[in-house]
Protein backbone atom coordinates (compact mmCIF):
# COMPACT_ATOMS: atom_id res chain seq x y z
CA UNK A 1 0.00 0.00 0.00
CA UNK A 2 1.21 3.37 -0.87
CA UNK A 3 2.45 5.83 2.31
CA UNK A 4 0.63 8.85 2.09
CA UNK A 5 2.56 12.07 2.08
CA UNK A 6 0.00 13.77 4.02
CA UNK A 7 -1.98 12.76 7.43
CA UNK A 8 -4.82 14.94 7.61
CA UNK A 9 -6.08 17.15 4.45
CA UNK A 10 -9.24 18.81 3.58
CA UNK A 11 -10.94 18.68 0.36
CA UNK A 12 -12.66 21.71 -1.33
CA UNK A 13 -15.46 20.87 -4.00
CA UNK A 14 -17.77 23.24 -5.68
CA UNK A 15 -21.49 21.78 -6.08
CA UNK A 16 -20.18 22.16 -9.95
CA UNK A 17 -18.08 19.24 -9.44
CA UNK A 18 -20.69 16.64 -9.05
CA UNK A 19 -22.43 18.26 -12.33
CA UNK A 20 -20.29 15.49 -14.27
CA UNK A 21 -21.86 16.53 -18.06
CA UNK A 22 -24.78 17.83 -16.88
CA UNK A 23 -26.41 21.59 -16.06
CA UNK A 24 -28.30 20.52 -12.79
CA UNK A 25 -28.36 18.59 -9.77
CA UNK A 26 -26.14 15.36 -9.30
CA UNK A 27 -24.26 13.11 -12.13
CA UNK A 28 -24.51 9.37 -10.68
CA UNK A 29 -21.41 8.21 -12.34
CA UNK A 30 -19.18 11.98 -11.42
CA UNK A 31 -20.63 10.97 -7.47
CA UNK A 32 -19.40 7.32 -7.76
CA UNK A 33 -15.81 8.53 -9.08
CA UNK A 34 -15.30 11.16 -6.31
CA UNK A 35 -16.64 8.31 -3.99
CA UNK A 36 -13.78 5.90 -4.97
CA UNK A 37 -11.22 8.62 -5.01
CA UNK A 38 -12.40 9.33 -1.25
CA UNK A 39 -12.06 5.92 -0.36
CA UNK A 40 -8.88 5.20 -1.84
CA UNK A 41 -7.09 7.91 0.67
CA UNK A 42 -8.80 7.33 2.81
CA UNK A 43 -7.93 3.43 2.99
CA UNK A 44 -4.00 4.76 2.56
CA UNK A 45 -4.14 6.03 6.00
CA UNK A 46 -4.92 9.56 5.15
CA UNK A 47 -7.88 11.15 7.85
CA UNK A 48 -10.15 13.09 5.08
CA UNK A 49 -12.16 15.99 5.66
CA UNK A 50 -14.92 17.50 2.78
CA UNK A 51 -16.64 20.95 2.68
CA UNK A 52 -18.81 20.81 -0.84
CA UNK A 53 -20.76 23.98 -2.21
CA UNK A 54 -24.17 24.07 -3.70
CA UNK A 55 -23.82 25.75 -7.01
CA UNK A 56 -25.18 22.51 -8.93
CA UNK A 57 -28.62 22.80 -6.94
CA UNK A 58 -28.74 26.56 -5.88
CA UNK A 59 -26.49 29.55 -5.95
CA UNK A 60 -27.48 32.29 -3.09
CA UNK A 61 -25.76 35.16 -4.39
CA UNK A 62 -27.17 34.69 -8.28
CA UNK A 63 -30.34 34.70 -6.79
CA UNK A 64 -29.96 38.05 -4.74
CA UNK A 65 -28.76 39.60 -7.54
CA UNK A 66 -32.05 39.06 -8.68
CA UNK A 67 -33.74 41.07 -6.08
CA UNK A 68 -33.93 38.27 -3.32
CA UNK A 69 -32.93 39.29 0.02
CA UNK A 70 -29.31 38.16 0.62
CA UNK A 71 -29.70 36.55 3.75
CA UNK A 72 -32.23 34.48 2.93
CA UNK A 73 -30.94 33.52 -0.84
CA UNK A 74 -27.66 31.98 1.16
CA UNK A 75 -29.71 30.37 3.86
CA UNK A 76 -30.95 28.33 1.04
CA UNK A 77 -27.41 27.95 -0.63
CA UNK A 78 -26.52 26.16 2.54
CA UNK A 79 -29.22 23.90 2.80
CA UNK A 80 -28.58 22.94 -1.28
CA UNK A 81 -24.66 21.85 0.35
CA UNK A 82 -26.25 20.18 2.72
CA UNK A 83 -28.26 17.77 -0.05
CA UNK A 84 -24.83 17.64 -1.92
CA UNK A 85 -22.77 16.25 1.98
CA UNK A 86 -25.64 13.63 2.28
CA UNK A 87 -24.96 12.20 -1.62
CA UNK A 88 -21.53 12.05 -1.05
CA UNK A 89 -21.96 10.13 2.48
CA UNK A 90 -24.68 7.69 0.87
CA UNK A 91 -22.00 6.96 -1.91
CA UNK A 92 -18.95 6.74 0.61
CA UNK A 93 -20.77 3.94 3.23
CA UNK A 94 -22.41 1.84 -0.06
CA UNK A 95 -18.23 1.70 -0.28
CA UNK A 96 -17.95 0.71 3.21
CA UNK A 97 -16.21 3.79 4.51
CA UNK A 98 -17.11 5.26 7.64
CA UNK A 99 -18.53 9.12 6.99
CA UNK A 100 -20.44 11.61 9.67
CA UNK A 101 -21.92 14.74 7.75
CA UNK A 102 -21.88 17.96 9.90
CA UNK A 103 -23.62 20.89 9.68
CA UNK A 104 -22.83 24.97 10.14
CA UNK A 105 -26.54 24.66 10.81
CA UNK A 106 -28.63 23.03 13.27
CA UNK A 107 -30.33 20.27 11.50
CA UNK A 108 -29.50 17.61 13.66
CA UNK A 109 -32.62 15.01 12.16
CA UNK A 110 -30.65 14.38 8.96
CA UNK A 111 -26.92 14.84 9.86
CA UNK A 112 -24.92 16.19 13.15
CA UNK A 113 -24.45 19.55 14.47
CA UNK A 114 -20.64 20.80 13.83
CA UNK A 115 -18.63 20.95 16.96
CA UNK A 116 -15.05 21.01 16.46
CA UNK A 117 -13.61 18.81 19.37
CA UNK A 118 -16.21 15.55 17.58
CA UNK A 119 -15.37 16.29 14.01
CA UNK A 120 -11.31 16.02 15.04
CA UNK A 121 -12.26 12.87 16.73
CA UNK A 122 -14.16 11.24 14.08
CA UNK A 123 -11.04 12.18 11.89
CA UNK A 124 -8.90 10.29 14.39
CA UNK A 125 -11.66 7.39 14.05
CA UNK A 126 -10.93 7.09 10.26
CA UNK A 127 -14.15 8.46 9.42
CA UNK A 128 -14.37 10.72 6.49
CA UNK A 129 -16.32 13.99 7.78
CA UNK A 130 -17.88 16.26 5.63
CA UNK A 131 -19.05 19.51 6.78
CA UNK A 132 -21.65 21.31 5.06
CA UNK A 133 -23.89 24.49 5.64
CA UNK A 134 -20.75 26.63 4.95
CA UNK A 135 -19.94 28.85 8.00
CA UNK A 136 -23.45 29.44 8.95
CA UNK A 137 -23.35 32.58 8.12
CA UNK A 138 -24.61 34.72 4.93
CA UNK A 139 -22.34 36.59 3.14
CA UNK A 140 -19.33 34.04 3.54
CA UNK A 141 -18.37 31.75 0.88
CA UNK A 142 -18.04 27.60 1.30
CA UNK A 143 -14.45 29.11 -0.29
CA UNK A 144 -14.28 30.42 3.29
CA UNK A 145 -15.56 28.19 5.08
CA UNK A 146 -12.89 25.37 3.44
CA UNK A 147 -10.35 27.30 4.64
CA UNK A 148 -11.55 27.75 8.25
CA UNK A 149 -12.28 24.07 8.73
CA UNK A 150 -9.12 23.22 7.10
CA UNK A 151 -7.52 25.74 9.93
CA UNK A 152 -9.88 23.74 12.60
CA UNK A 153 -8.99 20.55 12.24
CA UNK A 154 -5.44 20.99 11.71
CA UNK A 155 -5.39 19.76 8.08
CA UNK A 156 -2.30 19.83 6.39
CA UNK A 157 -3.27 20.67 3.18
CA UNK A 158 -5.93 22.01 1.66
CA UNK A 159 -7.00 20.22 -1.44
CA UNK A 160 -9.19 22.55 -3.57
CA UNK A 161 -10.88 20.95 -6.84
CA UNK A 162 -11.55 23.04 -10.15
CA UNK A 163 -12.03 21.94 -13.94
CA UNK A 164 -8.54 22.99 -15.04
CA UNK A 165 -5.07 21.47 -14.10
CA UNK A 166 -4.03 24.32 -11.19
CA UNK A 167 -3.66 28.12 -11.36
CA UNK A 168 -3.65 30.11 -14.83
CA UNK A 169 -2.70 33.96 -15.46
CA UNK A 170 -6.14 33.97 -17.21
CA UNK A 171 -8.75 31.54 -18.61
CA UNK A 172 -7.21 28.80 -20.22
CA UNK A 173 -10.41 28.47 -22.17
CA UNK A 174 -10.67 31.78 -23.69
CA UNK A 175 -7.03 32.64 -23.26
CA UNK A 176 -4.46 30.30 -24.86
CA UNK A 177 -1.31 32.07 -23.98
CA UNK A 178 -2.39 31.99 -20.29
CA UNK A 179 0.43 30.60 -18.13
CA UNK A 180 -0.35 28.10 -15.62
CA UNK A 181 1.93 28.65 -12.29
CA UNK A 182 3.47 25.62 -10.74
CA UNK A 183 3.91 27.56 -7.36
CA UNK A 184 2.50 31.06 -6.06
CA UNK A 185 2.74 32.89 -2.60
CA UNK A 186 -0.70 34.57 -0.94
CA UNK A 187 0.42 38.14 -2.09
CA UNK A 188 0.67 36.97 -5.55
CA UNK A 189 -2.72 35.55 -5.44
CA UNK A 190 -4.33 38.67 -3.84
CA UNK A 191 -2.35 41.52 -5.81
CA UNK A 192 -2.74 39.48 -9.45
CA UNK A 193 -6.56 38.90 -8.27
CA UNK A 194 -5.94 35.03 -9.80
CA UNK A 195 -8.80 32.91 -9.40
CA UNK A 196 -7.86 30.54 -6.67
CA UNK A 197 -10.27 31.07 -3.80
CA UNK A 198 -11.67 34.08 -2.70
CA UNK A 199 -10.02 36.57 -1.05
CA UNK A 200 -11.36 35.83 2.71
CA UNK A 201 -10.23 32.71 2.17
CA UNK A 202 -6.52 33.23 1.17
CA UNK A 203 -5.91 35.88 3.88
CA UNK A 204 -7.07 33.43 6.18
CA UNK A 205 -4.87 30.44 4.89
CA UNK A 206 -2.09 33.14 4.50
CA UNK A 207 -2.49 34.17 8.82
CA UNK A 208 -2.49 30.67 9.81
CA UNK A 209 -0.07 28.79 6.88
CA UNK A 210 -2.37 26.66 5.58
CA UNK A 211 -1.09 24.93 2.25
CA UNK A 212 -3.15 25.18 -0.77
CA UNK A 213 -3.46 23.04 -3.77
CA UNK A 214 -5.28 23.45 -6.70
CA UNK A 215 -6.29 20.32 -9.17
CA UNK A 216 -8.03 19.40 -11.82
CA UNK A 217 -10.72 17.07 -10.27
CA UNK A 218 -11.88 16.32 -13.63
CA UNK A 219 -9.08 14.13 -14.03
CA UNK A 220 -9.43 10.83 -12.57
CA UNK A 221 -6.95 9.52 -9.85
CA UNK A 222 -5.21 13.71 -9.37
CA UNK A 223 -6.48 13.81 -5.99
CA UNK A 224 -5.24 10.50 -4.91
CA UNK A 225 -1.90 11.57 -6.05
CA UNK A 226 -1.99 14.85 -4.39
CA UNK A 227 -2.94 13.01 -1.13
CA UNK A 228 0.16 11.25 -1.68
CA UNK A 229 2.39 14.29 -1.75
CA UNK A 230 2.79 14.21 -5.80
CA UNK A 231 3.48 17.48 -7.92
CA UNK A 232 -0.19 18.22 -9.38
CA UNK A 233 -1.80 21.51 -9.94
CA UNK A 234 -0.51 24.35 -8.56
CA UNK A 235 0.43 25.02 -4.93
CA UNK A 236 0.22 27.95 -2.84
CA UNK A 237 2.79 27.76 -0.37
CA UNK A 238 3.63 29.24 2.73
CA UNK A 239 7.01 28.28 2.48
CA UNK A 240 7.28 30.97 -0.86
CA UNK A 241 8.03 34.66 -0.04
CA UNK A 242 6.14 37.20 -2.15
CA UNK A 243 8.28 39.11 -4.60
CA UNK A 244 8.77 42.31 -2.49
CA UNK A 245 10.49 39.58 0.32
CA UNK A 246 12.66 38.04 -2.21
Amino acid sequence: MTVPHYRRILLKLSGEALLGDGEYGIAANTLDRIADELAEINAMGVQVAVVIGGGNIFRGAGLAASGMDRVTADHMGMLATVMNALAIQDALERRNVFCRVMSAIKINQVCEDYIRRRAVRHLEKGRVVIFAAGTGNPFFTTDSAASLRAVEVGAELLLKGTKVDGVYSADPVNDPGAHRFERLSYDEVLNQRLEVMDATAIVLCRDQAMRIMVFDITSPGTMVAAARGEPVGTVVDPGLASPQEE
